[in-house]
This record gives structure tokens, C-alpha cells and sequence, in this order.
């Protein structure tokens, strides 16, 4: 009976053991094989590939930067560059009626908003003023050009200025003064080139507002005539002035006469010993700065 048992145990379930095709075994053993390997090699093949990317990357990183440096040091070398054809109020700062036009190398005063009433041109390379500078601008009330080039100044360039008050053209190449607006009340011409024949004999007579008038460090020769009774502070400081008459800032032929505005009188650094004209200070409240022994 046992032997019955076995032999048909082995005739059902033996052939059922041995169905699997022997192809199918050797296609999964295949694919199993074939991906370990593909993927090693594909792992490898990668790691290759980005060492050789980075060793590459890295040389040109290290190329472009240094070609980076180079540009910027070149870069810094380059001097910078001022554009002076662009309008007025790109090239200068406009606020509030105020033109700021200071150190940025003009050559010629720029073309002015009408309603500007204060200009501010310092620093720059102004060579010459002309009237149409001014001509459409009646509004201004102060005018700043020192520390230009300026040699000359167009008869009648300020003529149409009859609401400026400040006027500066220090530190520039001037050898002679222009006409002064009318309510001028502050004109600055320190360390120009002016001499004494340089400024006409009434040039200031009529400016009945000015109160504060600086000639220091030119080559006058003698104090200026005509000084209006609002003046005062006068600086005549520095210059080649070798005398003054009785008259020059007091009345000869008025012994009453008081200066009563003028504060102050700076004349030191000319020839002139201020001692021997005793009487040309008899007017005054005090005596001027200057060599008196």
C-alpha cells in the first residue's frame, strides 16, 4: 500500500516540479546580473564623468574669476567719465529754485530753469560769462561761480538782474570788475588779478544796498572810490595798496562827518604804514587791521 502511495506521489507532482522552463531561470539569473553590473558600471562611468566635470569646472571658475579681478582692477583704473551735454537738471541738481552745478567740469553756464533764483557753479572750469547767459533768467537772487577760470565777464551780463543780492567770483582770473546789478548787497572778489585801474571810479557809488565787500588778495593799488555809506566790512587784505587820501573813507571838508555802518576795515599785507594817514581814519568807529610801525 506504501508503495502505491509513493509511486503515485512522483507520477502527479514531479512533472508539476519540472513545468518552469529552464529559459525563464536563465533570463531572470540574466536580468539580475546584467543590472548589478550595468548599474556598477554606470555608477562608475558617472563618477568619472563628474570628477572630470569638476576638475574642468574648476579650472574654469578659477579662469573666470581671475579674468573677473583683472576686469575689476581695469576697471578701477579707467578714470570716471563726466558727461556735460546732458540738460541742466540731470548734469546739475535742481530743488526748490536752487541749481547745484558745483565741481562736475562745466566749461560755460549751463542753460537755467526760468525760475531760478539761487545758482551754485563752484568748482568748476567757467571761463567766460556772456549776457545771454542771464538774459531770460530775471529771478535770481544768488550767484556763486568761485573757484573757476574765469577771465572775462561781458559788459551787461548782470545788467538784468535787478533782484540778485549775493554775487561771488572768488578765486578766479579777473583783472577788472563788471557792472554790479543795483540791489547788490554782498560781492566777493577775493584772489583774483584786479588792479586798481580795473575798477571804474563809480563802480560801487551807486549800490546803496551793499554792506559787505571783499577785494582781498588782488593788486590794487589804492583803496577803491566812491564807497557807498552802506557798507560794512571791507576787506582789502593782501594786496599792493601804497596809499589813501584824506578822503578815501571819510569827508575832508566835513570834520562831523561819522561813518556810523562800518564795523570793519581788513588792510594787512599791503606796503602802506597806516600810521601816516591818521587822518583818513578820523570818520571811522575803529581803526583798520593793518601795519601801522
Amino acid at each position: 500500500m506504501k508503495t502505491l502511495q509513493t509511486t503515485f506521489f512522483l507520477f502527479v507532482f514531479v512533472p508539476l516540479v519540472n513545468s518552469a522552463p529552464p529559459i525563464q531561470q536563465e533570463s531572470l539569473q540574466f536580468y539580475e546580473y546584467d543590472t548589478d553590473v550595468t548599474m556598477g558600471s554606470l555608477i562608475q562611468q558617472d563618477y568619472e564623468m563628474q570628477s572630470k566635470d569638476i576638475r574642468k569646472d574648476g579650472t574654469n571658475v578659477s579662469l573666470d574669476t581671475s579674468l573677473r579681478l583683472q576686469g575689476d582692477d581695469s576697471e578701477r583704473n579707467v578714470p570716471p567719465t563726466k558727461d556735460t551735454n546732458l540738460p541742466t537738471c540731470l548734469l546739475c541738481v535742481c530743488l526748490s529754485g536752487s541749481v547745484y552745478c558745483e565741481e562736475i567740469d562745466i566749461e560755460a553756464v549751463p542753460p537755467l530753469p526760468k525760475e531760478t533764483a539761487y545758482l551754485y557753479a563752484r568748482f568748476n572750469k567757467i571761463k567766460r560769462i556772456a549776457v545771454s547767459d542771464f538774459a531770460d533768467i530775471t529771478t535770481l537772487r544768488r550767484i556763486d561761480f568761485s573757484g573757476n577760470r574765469i577771465e572775462e565777464i561781458e559788459d551787461g551780463a548782470f545788467s538784468k538782474l535787478l533782484l540778485l543780492e549775493e554775487l561771488s567770483l572768488a578765486e578766479n582770473r579777473l583783472i577788472k570788475l563788471p557792472v554790479l546789478p543795483p540791489k547788490l548787497t554782498t560781492f566777493n572778489a577775493n584772489q583774483n588779478r584786479i588792479k586798481s585801474r580795473g575798477i571804474k571810479a563809480n563802480a560801487f557809488k551807486k549800490l546803496t544796498n551793499l554792506a559787505y565787500l571783499y577785494l582781498g588778495h588782488n593788486a590794487l593799488e589804492s583803496v577803491p572810490l566812491n564807497l557807498p555809506e552802506s557798507l560794512r566790512i571791507l576787506h582789502l587784505q593782501y594786496n599792493n595798496i601804497t596809499t589813501i587820501t584824506d578822503d578815501t573813507f571819510c569827508k575832508s571838508n566835513n570834520t562831523r562827518y561819522i561813518r556810523t555802518s562800518m564795523d570793519e576795515i581788513r588792510m594787512e599785507g599791503n606796503p602802506i604804514l597806516l600810521a601816516k594817514h591818521v587822518n583818513a581814519f578820523s570818520c571811522l568807529r575803529t581803526l583798520p587791521v593793518g601795519t601801522y610801525y
